[in-house]
């Protein structure tokens, strides 16, 4: 009988997930702009002797280009020999730059080509995921032979989408001349992330849409957009309320790849199938947005080709999560990162049955991730008030040692989240917990090393967003038009900074640091004594 039950359950489940991922495919995503790509076919053979043997072969569309790093030089194909000189790849598909040799001197030569084949013993590009155009290969039969239709394929006009977005605005990477944050830079597994001055500068013919700089990124300064995560959040929505309102029961999100789908024929029909381009780019905000949904269980598909940077970094995210959950009372199980090899039938704990939240998935990173984490928050049973979470984490508090800060406002100026701000009417620093990144930089531009932080998740709405005074001071007004100017703190440092210099020597010239600045200019030009310069000093002191 149970079986009968069984099979039943499953055929409805099977029809519901018809109808939801019909539903599902009626969101409209919005275009982005697209990358063109053309190669003619020019391709760059690098290797030695058996280079030299083997690049002969390629015919056809390809047109081969031998830089011969040892061996001598044979007729057959276009060869450029190395001679011991260094050699330097840049650029894409379509537009590599072949530099042999140093800049500037006699033997420099740049060779522009298409395609490269790599046949060194080892990789020349090291990074996990090198950029369109670039093979390497082993020398034996089938390799070579996997690498050249490989290239055959890559003969002619592509068109790949401009995966991200980015806002310098909200990017916490450098201010003031201090580096803070360098997780997506990190992260990128086709090195096409780098430091520019105060931002980052992403070469999107280098992207390969991994997108997991988007997911480690704490401010959602550069997104992913293949879909844009609030299109992505609707699709699970639509999805899952679909499948829901045609008598589907015990809903798992599987995140996989179009390479990965065919693994759904060996899973049950409860197991709803969400595309992904790659496993990396969706984060806390879509899984968490997805359970509060209605979804018992988020499953993310890896490969085993997932590159051990990507993998790490993805880990630690799913760790966090997976703790969030667990304080919150809910099984960290909910949330899985697992393989092929490990995806089995009902694997840990899913989510208890909630009221799915019906919120429009509508804003960035942060504020999706806080709406998903309230409306979990308030179908807990019995959650804690507050989740202390790992070094790294992009949530957290703020403390101030109140006998170092001069409220200079350092800090303020430098926060990239607007989690530091002045008080409104005295001198005080204040504090807004929901927009704290950690990413350190009120530690670094402090000059009293008056600051220090600690992650942490406040699950109170209204305590996150209170904003809550850490420091105040009563102002110093000035001694002569008692103008409110600084505090006593910063009057007091200026005196022992400037104590042994040679301008404030005299009694007046030390009161001049209690002044206001328009009043110190007045008794600047009123004191006969202020530009007499002691023996020895010169101006230029």
């Amino acid at each position: 009988m149970s079986e009968v039950v069984n099979d039943a359950a499953a055929a409805r489940n099977q029809r519901a997930r018809e109808q939801a991922l019909e539903a599902m495919a009626a969101v409209q995503v919005d275009p982005v702009p697209m990358l063109r790509y053309t190669s003619e076919g020019r391709v760059a053979v690098i290797g030695g002797m058996e280079a030299l043997e083997f690049a002969p072969r390629l015919h056809g569309r390809l047109k081969p280009l031998l830089i011969l790093t040892e061996g001598i030089e044979e007729p057959g194909v276009p060869v450029v020999p190395l001679g011991g000189r260094p050699i330097a790849i840049e650029g894409h598909l379509g537009q590599f730059t072949l530099k042999l040799g140093t800049s500037g001197k006699p033997n420099f030569e740049q060779i522009q080509v298409d395609l490269i084949l790599d046949l060194s013993p080892k990789p020349l590009l090291t990074q996990s995921m090198p950029p369109a155009g670039y093979v390497w290969s082993a020398l034996d039969e089938l390799s070579l032979l996997a690498a050249t239709e490989q290239l055959q394929e890559m003969v002619g006009t592509f068109e790949k989408p401009r995966f991200f977005d980015y806002d310098p605005t909200l990017c916490a990477h450098q201010r003031a001349g201090k580096t803070a944050c360098t997780r997506c830079i990190d992260a990128c597994p086709a090195e096409a992330i780098r430091s520019i001055a105060e931002a980052i500068e992403v070469d999107a013919n280098r992207c390969q849409g991994g997108g997991i700089c988007a997911t480690v990124c704490p401010a959602g300064a550069i997104r992913y957009r293949w879909p844009k995560v609030g299109t992505a959040l609707e699709q699970v929505k639509r999805l899952l309320t679909a499948y829901r309102e045609a008598g589907g029961s015990d809903p798992v999100l599987l995140l996989v790849t179009e390479q990965q789908k065919e693994v759904l024929n060996a899973l049950p029909s409860n197991y709803l199938p969400f595309e992904v381009e790659e496993p990396a780019s969706r984060g806390l905000e879509f899984w968490f947005g997805a359970l509060s949904y209605g979804a018992r269980q988020v499953v993310v598909l890896v490969p085993d080709a997932l590159s051990e940077g990507v993998s790490s970094a993805l880990r630690q995210q799913i760790e966090m999560s997976r703790q969030i959950l667990a304080v919150l009372g809910y099984p960290a199980d909910a949330l899985r990162m697992v393989s092929a090899e490990a995806l089995d039938d009902g694997a840990g704990q899913v989510m208890p049955e909630i009221e799915p939240a019906s919120f429009a998935p509508v804003g960035e990173k942060r504020q999706l991730f806080f709406t998903a984490l309230d409306h979990l928050y308030e179908q807990a049973s019995r959650p804690r008030p507050l989740a202390t979470l790992e070094v790294g984490a992009p949530f957290g508090t703020v403390f101030v040692d109140g006998e170092r800060c001069t409220l200079c406002s350092a800090c303020v100026g430098a926060c990239p989240g607007k989690a530091l701000q002045t008080a409104e009417d005295e001198p005080g620093l204040r504090f807004l917990e929901a927009n704290c990144l950690q990413c350190g930089m009120c530690t670094r531009t402090c000059p009293e090393d008056a600051i220090s932080i600690t992650p942490r998740l406040l699950f109170d709405r209204e305590k996150r967003h209170a904003v809550r005074l850490l420091h105040k001071e009563e102002p110093f007004h000035c001694i002569r038009c008692g103008k409110p100017f600084a505090t006593l703190s910063v009057v007091n440092r200026m005196h022992r900074a400037l104590q042994g210099h040679w301008m404030f020597q005299s009694e007046r010239a030390r009161q001049r640091l209690k002044m206001c600045d328009d009043c110190r200019v007045v008794d600047v030009v009123q004191d006969p004594m202020a530009m007499e310069l002691p023996d020895g000093v010169r101006l230029d002191q």
